[in-house]
């Protein structure tokens, strides 16, 4: 296990290149299972979760290669459709290869899947939007078993917004009989990208980043080569980053749009954010101020992966601010590690009430989640003295090297 130690004190400034999203990479190299040749996926970030889906691609007999953040894909000798329980145990996004699994072979053997502890997350969406085009399933307390004849296109309208089940069920449609739409669709911006990789492929589909994706299937696919959109909560993490040390930094490769509803809250918080191109300048305030009440919600909202960043900025800011969780029920774990720090921060089901405070102090804490782990080393940068960030392994889940990153902005982060 690694341990983040942050040194606080330092102001942040500088030039960052942020890389390509997790959110959209892992769904693609899942993707890439799906056409009987090769795919090329360019500005893959090197995160833990990234390794994790090649061991399970190279394990169902594709053959990868990894040269820098190029990962090239080889699915032609893929047979099976068993996922080993050992590899889908370590991470969230293992669910997502039943689409792709039952899309091409007619069936999937997956376990529950692992990751992050983030209160009651269901996967019953899942299930249902490949039941609807003609999947079955068995459950034997530990895997999922899944067969049909072949997916039929369905009319699927979820309940309530879930990435997982959109992606689930746009892959599983794309070599399905006949036309598949879905309603009520989660309109993340990594939707859009999977998509955009999927019809390079030969894949028919459109809407996506809307709440109405329609997928007309096709009986084969095509190599193709896609580079992956830039990481939107990394980029959101390290402006978060500069603001609660009342630096200046400057983020590349980024699109603007993306990051509106992170920016729009760091600019509610004092911060003055200048965009040019595939360029965001944030120049902190003296003092952060206040926000009032912030909720998470689907995109175009907030969103839930950068509520803890954002809850480790307002302990420093003139007033006080309450932050509703409306995605994660048990997404708060962070909050009684900064309190440890001297954050006054009151907890009351899902929202957190968080007075801002003069300072906060450096001391060992634990990170139990990925998000929540990189708002913790966030807070070490402004403490006094030094922060001991245990659990960075799940910060490597999605951050390729966030104490070098910061390094690079000026402040005093390693891992060790």
């Amino acid at each position: 296990m690694s341990v983040y130690i942050v040194g606080g004190g330092r102001v942040l400034s500088g030039e960052l290149r942020v890389g390509g999203a997790k959110n959209s990479a892992l769904k693609i190299l899942a993707a890439a299972l799906m056409h009987n040749g090769v795919s090329v996926i360019h500005d893959c970030p090197l995160i833990s979760d990234v390794f994790v889906t090649i061991e399970i691609l190279e394990s169902l007999g594709c053959v990868v290669d990894m040269r820098g953040h190029t990962v090239t894909v080889d699915a032609s000798a893929v047979a099976g459709c068993h996922v080993p329980a050992r590899l889908a145990n370590r991470m969230r996004s293992s669910i997502i290869l039943l689409g792709p699994l039952m899309g091409r072979f007619g069936c999937a053997d997956v376990a529950m899947p692992g990751g992050c502890t983030l209160g009651d997350r269901k996967i019953d969406m899942h299930l249902d939007a490949l039941g609807a085009m003609g999947a079955s399933y068995t459950f034997d307390g530990e895997r999922l078993l899944f067969q049909s004849n072949g997916l039929r296109g369905a009319d699927i309208r979820f309940p309530s917004v879930s990435v997982g089940a959109t992606e689930n069920a746009m892959l599983a449609a794309v070599l399905a009989d006949g036309v598949t739409v879905i309603r009520g669709a989660a309109q993340e911006p990594e939707i859009a990208d999977i998509a955009a990789f999927l019809n390079a492929m030969g894949a028919d589909v459109s809407g996506a980043g809307t709440s109405t994706v329609t997928i007309r299937g096709v009986r084969r696919l095509r190599d193709a080569e896609h580079t992956v959109v830039p990481d939107r909560i990394v980029a959101g993490t390290y402006l978060a980053a500069a603001a609660i040390t009342g630096g200046e930094i400057t983020l590349t490769n980024v699109r603007a749009s993306d990051l509106a509803p992170i920016t729009d809250v760091l600019e509610r918080m004092g911060c003055r954010v200048t965009v040019r191109g595939a360029a965001v300048t944030l120049t902190a305030p003296h003092a952060i101020r206040p926000i009032g009440r912030l909720a998470t919600s689907p995109h175009p909202g907030f969103p839930t992966d950068m509520q803890s960043q954002i809850v480790s900025c307002l302990t420093l800011a003139q007033g006080t601010s309450e932050v509703c969780e409306t995605i994660f029920a048990d997404r708060f774990k962070h909050a009684t590690e900064l309190i440890k720090m001297g954050a006054d921060i009151e907890i009351e089901g899902g929202a957190c009430r968080v007075r801002g405070v003069r300072r906060l102090r450096g001391m060992a804490v634990a990170g139990t989640e990925l998000r929540g782990g990189a708002a913790l080393i966030i807070a070490g940068l402004a403490a006094e003295g030094t922060t001991y960030v245990s659990g960075g392994e799940f910060v490597e889940r999605g951050y390729e090297d966030i104490a070098g990153d910061l390094r690079s902005l000026g402040a005093d982060a390693r891992v060790e």
